[in-house]
C-alpha cells in the first residue's frame, strides 16, 4: 500500500528536527507511512503522528515521535503537549508536539535517548566519543 505524503518538505520545524536527527552517527532519513523517519538500522524518530479518535485519527503534524525509557515516558505523558501515538504507542513510543516556544535542547535530548535505545552499542560508542572530544 502506498501511503500519501503527510508532510511539507519546506516546513521549517521539520528542517530543525532533521538537522538534529541527522547529526547522530550513521543517521539517515526515509519516508515511512507518509512521514519522515530517522534511522540507523532501526528507526529512532518520526516527524508527525496521530492519535485514534472516534471515527478516525487526529493528526499531530508538527510533532516528533521518540522511544524513551518507561519512566521518562510516564513523566512526559503528564504534559499536555505529549501524546500516545496511534500504532507505535503500544510499543513505548511517545509523541511530543512542537510549537513556536519549543525547547530545541530538550528535543535533542529526546532524540538522543531514542537513538541510544535503537542504534546499537557501536554507534552509541561513536556518539559518546564525539561528546567527550576523543
Amino acid at each position: 500500500m502506498v501511503h500519501p505524503i503527510m508532510f511539507d518538505e519546506a516546513d521549517p520545524v521539520l528542517g530543525r528536527v532533521r538537522a538534529l536527527a541527522l547529526a547522530f552517527p550513521d543517521a539517515a532519513q526515509k519516508v515511512s507511512h507518509g512521514r519522515p523517519a530517522f534511522f540507523t538500522t532501526k528507526v529512532f524518530a518520526y516527524y508527525g503522528g496521530s492519535v485514534r479518535v472516534e471515527g478516525g485519527y487526529r493528526q499531530h503534524e508538527r510533532s516528533v515521535l521518540v522511544l524513551v525509557d518507561p519512566g521518562e515516558r510516564a513523566a512526559l505523558l503528564e504534559q499536555d503537549r505529549c501524546y500516545v501515538p496511534a500504532y507505535l504507542g503500544g510499543y513505548g513510543w511517545i509523541g511530543v508536539d512542537l510549537a513556536d516556544d519549543t525547547d530545541w535542547g530538550e528535543v535533542n535530548e529526546l532524540l538522543d535517548a531514542s537513538y541510544r535505545r535503537t542504534a546499537g552499542a557501536r554507534r552509541v560508542a561513536v556518539l559518546d566519543s564525539r561528546a567527550s572530544g576523543r
